[in-house]
């Protein structure tokens, strides 16, 4: 039935945004602000098939990406993220942390002992690269920056290593009396680096006069289906809601060959992009089976779809949709299992005391797809803080005074300002 069908195909669309994984390749970032300490060591050129870690390396990350979707999707709507930017800036992180904190940071996302896990991610990156520089079809970019506090002295041996392997220069900034000014710096190169799709990555208020250090990724992705939607072919029709409600949304129509599988409880189709490296993966559970079959993925059982994916011709029937998703991670990654790494932390790695933690982990996303292909990016900010440093308070909006003498306790003014200017 042509409901029925709409109706499945609208159950999987919140698990669309997580199944399409966002991966780029390899720049350097642009050079905005003073560098703190240049590392000596250049970034390290390997062949990614020679890499001996590399599948391991895949294998971690998305387990993690299925992990942080079933810990994100019963508090969202629609949902986006991109789990490749998270792992890359919170590696960044990783390679600071030692002790507990690195256990836990391991176990949580994933990740491979140090000595093995920052050169698996260079070689994915230089892979992916390559890719992109291969086929002009689509565009690939990836980026790392970090920026440090003014006059914070890094540990040369963790410069090296955010040189070597995610081709992160240190950047100097003085979070401390400038922190509107450094978050506008980060916000402008995420924005940049993302053809402006990613603004304002750091909320106001997240710079603080403790922040010490901001690890960052950002990712964009723009690319042409291999066989496109018939343009005059969108029509206004009914998509059905969790809870059965049809909304009209419209509906891109072609006939395409794909890759598909019918399995127990849901379908799967695969749309190819330009190129036929990239692809997207949709997912649609039988009608009103969307809850018992999301919460059943997991790396293993996505895997097992795609093993089953078999080529065939369809008439295929897709929502033209764009969305923006926010999110704040530290909450999240807490409950996933890695809370040293926001309280009591050991990152001695980055500056050799064990004063740093994670203050929190921001994280935006962005995606349109059209009858022509698709558009995406998404942007990560690892934002660290000092402990021991006294706490802020910031008088930044409406407030009353009195002027009194502590003494006798007698007020002699008392007033109120609304509008300092």
């Amino acid at each position: 039935m042509k409901h029925g069908r709409l109706y499945r195909l609208g159950m999987a669309i919140a698990a669309l945004s997580v199944l399409f994984g966002l991966v780029a390749c390899s720049a350097e970032p642009k050079p905005e602000g003073l560098v703190v300490h240049a590392s000596e060591k250049p970034r390290e050129q390997v062949d990614a098939a020679a890499s001996p870690h590399l599948a391991a390396l895949v294998e971690g990350n998305n387990t993690f990406a299925y992990a942080l979707y079933q810990t994100l999707r019963t508090d969202a709507d629609n949902l986006l993220v991109s789990p490749y930017s998270i792992s890359l800036a919170l590696a960044m992180t990783y390679a600071g942390a030692r002790g507990e904190t690195e256990r836990q940071m391991a176990e949580t996302l994933h990740f491979l002992p140090q000595t093995e896990l920052h050169p698996a991610f260079n070689a994915l990156e230089q892979d992916l690269a390559q890719a992109s520089g291969q086929d002009e079809a689509f565009e690939l970019h990836i980026v790392n920056a970090t920026w440090g506090q003014h006059g914070y002295k890094f540990l040369e041996s963790y410069l090296d290593t955010l040189a070597q392997y995610y081709g992160a220069g240190m950047r100097s900034l003085d979070f401390a009396r400038e922190p509107e000014q450094s978050r506008q710096v980060i916000n402008d190169w995420a924005s940049d680096e993302t053809q402006e799709r990613i603004v304002d990555l750091l909320p106001p208020g997240s710079i603080q006069q403790a922040t010490t250090l901001v690890l960052a990724n950002a990712i964009y992705f723009k690319a042409g289906w291999a066989e496109p939607f018939i343009e005059d072919g969108t029509a206004e029709e009914s998509f059905y809601l969790l809870d059965g409600t049809a909304v009209p949304v419209p509906l891109m129509r072609g006939m395409m060959d794909i890759r598909y599988v019918q399995g127990t409880g849901y379908q799967a189709l695969e749309l190819p992009y330009n190129g036929d490296r990239m692809a997207m993966l949709v997912l649609l559970p039988d009608e009103s089976q969307f809850e018992a079959f999301a919460s059943t993925l997991d790396s293993t059982t996505v895997s097992a779809v795609i093993d089953g994916l078999q080529p065939a011709h369809f008439s295929v029937r897709l929502p033209k949709f764009g969305y923006e998703s926010e999110l704040e991670l530290a909450q999240v990654l807490i409950a996933m299992g890695m809370p040293a790494a926001f309280s009591g932390a050991d990152f001695s790695g980055m500056g050799g005391t064990k004063e740093l933690v994670i203050d929190e982990v921001y994280h935006k996303t962005f995606i349109a797809v059209d009858e022509q292909g698709t558009e995406a990016a998404g942007a990560t900010a690892v934002v660290m803080k000092r402990l021991g440093m006294p706490p802020e308070v910031r008088v930044d909006r409406p407030f009353i005074y009195a002027i009194r003498d502590t003494e006798t306790g007698s007020i002699l003014f008392v007033g109120q300002v609304l509008d300092p200017r």
